[in-house]
């Protein structure tokens, strides 16, 4: 049974949001922001504490555990020294981030770049460096990894339904992962690096197939392809290895009656054209995307990530209530408008803060 919630979810991200309240798309990771908003230890507490949320915000639909069993406060000091490096991490809601190292570990020349090819480590499950480190050997294989997440008797996903699948690696993030930052940009202009990309190609072309078939109506597409100040590699190399690849993989997900969804950290003003004409139907980005021009360009477009946590923490009451009636008003040029802070909302950013946005959204958030 599809709750009015998630219709009104499902309505939004199709660009046709009916009036009533705005939706959130929130990346919610503060922990003290729950225990300040509910009156329950979020670690001590940890159901009671969600529980009371769901009451309090139920459009940032957070899960609820089964159990009250507490949980670990994080460390502060997570640098650590392993055989052969240092590890750092960092705080990360009421947990850790990864190290951030990638291939560097692995790839230490070019000539070990233009030797890998993708097809003969298409099982990446001992790779967890790649984030998607699933098993591409066959469209079959992938398509089982995710067919059990879905209820056994859908065919398709029903009408109104927010199922989806995802993938962090559309393309861009492949080589970036496997290879690490430098080595990745010390190599993606030479013509050696072709073979790699299009067997890059290839793993997914598998995974959309299979997307393709599982009973979902949203295919969530990440990919970071810009940074603060826009594209990351030219538009002549986008087009060959990344735009192309959209347009192909996107083009399964489309007929086979699947909405996507593109997602990238940075500023998306640069990009937006390129990835709405490969077939993406909305975007999820940061607040450095000037979303009140995709909403001028794009009729009722998807779009999610406005809101900016740097005003957040600076803490100042004015400075909040000014950027959420900056949302409002892109919200009243598109049905596809989704309230979210797109740079998240991490375990430092101040609970008071936090409750304003919050309590403004609950109040104020709804179109006419």
């Amino acid at each position: 049974m599809v709750t009015e919630s998630e219709k009104r979810r499902y309505l939004t991200m199709l660009g046709d949001a009916p009036r009533g309240r705005i939706i959130h798309s929130e990346a919610w990771s503060n922990p003290d922001a729950e225990t300040y908003l509910t009156g329950y230890d979020y670690y001590g507490q940890h159901r009671q504490c969600r529980i009371r949320m769901r009451e309090l915000y139920p459009e940032l639909g957070l899960e609820v555990p089964e159990t009250d069993a507490p949980k670990p406060r994080p460390k502060m000091d997570l640098t650590g020294i392993t055989s052969d490096r240092v590890k750092h991490t960092v705080r990360w809601g009421d947990g850790e981030t990864g190290t951030y190292e990638h291939g560097e570990k692995y790839f230490k020349r070019e000539e070990d770049v233009f030797a890998f090819d993708p097809l003969e480590h298409a099982d990446m499950r001992g790779w967890p460096h790649v984030v998607n480190n699933w098993d591409f050997s066959s469209e079959e294989a992938v398509y089982e990894r995710f067919r059990k997440d879905y209820p056994a008797e859908w065919e398709k996903a029903p009408e109104y339904s927010c199922a989806s699948v995802g993938i962090y690696n559309t393309m861009f993030m492949w080589p970036m992962l496997t290879f690490g930052w430098e080595m990745f940009l010390a190599c993606c202009l030479d013509e050696r690096f072709e073979p790699v990309m299009e067997g890059f190609a290839e793993l997914n072309r598998r995974a959309f197939r299979a997307f393709a078939r599982l009973p979902v109506n949203f295919v969530i597409c990440h990919d970071d392809i810009v940074m603060t100040r826009g594209l990351v590699c030219g538009r002549k190399w986008m087009r060959k290895y990344i735009y192309s690849r959209y347009e192909e993989f996107w083009a399964m997900c489309k007929a086979a009656g699947k909405t996507v969804i593109f997602v990238t950290d940075g500023n998306a003003n640069d990009v937006i054209d390129d990835v709405a004409a490969c077939g993406a139907a909305g975007l999820i980005s940061e607040p450095y995307t000037d979303y009140r021009a995709i909403a001028r360009r794009y009729k009722d477009f998807f779009m999610a990530g406005e809101g900016d946590n740097r005003v957040l923490y600076r803490g100042d009451p004015a400075e909040i209530k000014a950027m959420f009636d900056g949302m409002m008003e892109t919200s009243r040029m598109t049905k596809g408008y989704s309230l979210s802070i797109g740079n998240h909302i991490p375990w430092n950013v101040p609970p008071q803060s936090v409750k304003l946005y919050l309590d403004l959204c609950n109040e104020y958030g709804y179109r006419d």
